[in-house]
């Protein structure tokens, strides 16, 4: 694999100048290109701020395995949740504006809006949108197995149970981001496309930068997307995120958001103008609630952190005494990080073009010693240790569950008993046909699979989309003898 010898350095706004070459500048471009390496991800781009001034831009790799075409500080990628801290300002201006207040009840600009239970109906916020602690569990099958419109998503909500108490703790959830997205729609009059275009990308000359999926269409110099799989990297599809853009859906490039952390770093300055009041900018960045370690990041296991919060769009946690405002953002085959220490001025971004490649967060606390902290630890080496360790611990965890499986077991009926339609109101339909010794199962006329008898009334096999893995579908059989339910990784269905 060939990658890019020379830094390219980016000219932002015109009220930010460039830092001269340093020694650093070489050895830090060295250690960035051996994580690559290390990592095996087919392209990277980073940008480093510091004291308003781009002090390394840089792409590396190809965008996209077996093609030549190069990464550089220009390459479009998907910036995921990175995304968030974006639609957390937008609302921040509305706040600046007098159209819209943290306290305001949801239900205020969304009439309709209904949670599994009333009372958290009634007293969510538009400051909880943004907090993940509503109490609603994970929600990702919304768009990760369906493609429905907003509002269909939103009617939806009604019929999810809570997984913990309101406010009584923190379970990540994109899709109050989301409905974030149509408050802001009710509070400006303008869609959350057309509002963080016209508030966002624009002033900040964001020339590369657009807020859906949809819209990245077409545009010039674009990775493509990788995943792992059978210990082969592969060219993916691209996740279709924009009726959750809100939570993840703009597409950039680490030229464009470095000019976003800039404007972050000086309390969102840029130029002779600011997108936020002081005090606004500030609550976005103010810790709001504890982030509980099983939902934060393993790599606090080597960096220690005192403590872990998170604020509107940001994690946050302490390293080497200073308090780390960041988000990561994960999509099927891209990555991208964003972070920054405002204290010291300085911050990174970076995008890359394999699922969950973890080098990510090696880079951003090696930019923070290099450019600002000081110290020589290898980032790059200790997180390849630890994920390295947690993916063994995973793959031991499948093993162990693959050997507690009856070889030579027969399904309980004959196959085609368990062909049909199977619904849920929540989670939409499974179709399920038969043939010879197999069964077909179509998901929301949006994922695919052909299973086979895994384990009596358990089938398993490959999704046709490889980076799904394999499906999981267990049959229940009811007192008549007929099949009832399926529950398709983890999801039960009713047959109809």
């Amino acid at each position: 694999m060939k990658f890019l010898k020379s830094i390219l350095f980016i000219c932002l706004v015109p009220a930010i100048s460039f830092a001269q070459t340093t020694p650093d500048i070489k050895a830090f471009d060295n250690y960035v290109q051996q994580a690559v390496t290390d990592w095996h991800v087919p392209g990277l781009a980073i940008a480093v701020v510091k004291d308003g001034q781009v002090i390394f831009a840089k792409g590396y790799g190809v965008r996209e395995l077996g093609k030549p075409d190069k990464v550089d500080a220009q390459t479009i990628f998907g910036i995921a949740s990175t995304t968030k801290a974006m639609t957390a300002a937008c609302a921040a201006m509305l706040v600046d504006e007098g159209k819209l207040h943290w306290d305001d009840k949801v239900t205020d600009y969304l009439p309709n809006f209904q949670l599994y239970d009333p009372y958290v109906t009634r007293e969510l916020t538009v400051r909880d949108l943004f907090l993940h602690d509503s109490g609603v569990g994970n929600t990702d099958y919304f768009w990760s197995i369906m493609n429905i419109p907003t509002d269909d998503i939103i009617h939806r909500l009604r019929l999810v149970k809570p997984q913990y108490g309101f406010r009584a703790g923190f379970v990540y959830q994109n899709i109050f981001y989301m409905t974030a997205g149509k408050v802001i729609e009710k509070a400006s009059g303008m869609s959350w496309e057309t509002f963080i275009q016209k508030r966002i990308f624009t002033p900040l000359n964001m020339t590369r930068t657009v807020p859906t999926f949809s819209k990245s269409k077409g545009m010039a110099n674009q990775t493509s997307v990788h995943v792992k799989v059978d210990s082969a990297i592969i060219v993916a599809q691209k996740d279709i995120t924009d009726a959750i853009a809100p939570a993840g859906g703009v597409w950039s490039s680490v030229e464009d958001m470095a000019k976003w952390v800039n404007c972050m770093l000086d309390s969102s300055k840029y130029g002779t103008k600011r997108l936020l009041k002081p005090e606004s900018w500030a609550m976005l960045l103010k810790p709001q609630t504890f982030v509980p370690e099983d939902e934060f990041y393993p790599t606090a296991r080597i960096t220690k952190p005192h403590w872990m919060t998170y604020g509107m769009g940001w994690f946050q946690q302490d390293y080497k005494g200073q308090k780390v405002d960041f988000h990561t953002g994960s999509l099927t085959g891209l990555i991208a990080l964003s972070g920054m220490i405002v204290d010291k001025k300085i911050g990174v971004y970076i995008l890359a073009n394999l699922d969950h490649a973890e080098l990510r967060h090696a880079l951003m606390f090696k930019a923070f010693d290099y450019f600002s902290l000081g110290g020589d630890k290898d980032w790059n080496k200790e997180f390849q240790v630890l994920y390295g360790e947690i993916h063994a611990k995973r793959d031991k965890a499948d093993k162990d569950y693959e050997a507690k499986r009856v070889l030579g077991t027969h399904p309980t009926l004959d196959i085609k008993a368990y062909a049909g339609t199977y619904t849920d109101p929540l989670y939409g339909s499974v179709v399920i046909t038969a043939s010879g010794d197999k069964l077909s199962l179509n998901i929301n006329n949006f994922l695919t699979a052909e299973a086979t008898c895994w384990n009596y009334d358990t089938f398993v096999g490959p999704y046709a989309r490889k980076e799904y893995g394999k499906v999981a579908a267990t049959f229940n059989i009811d007192e008549l003898g007929k099949v009832s339910t399926v529950t398709v990784d983890g999801l039960a269905f009713t047959k109809q």
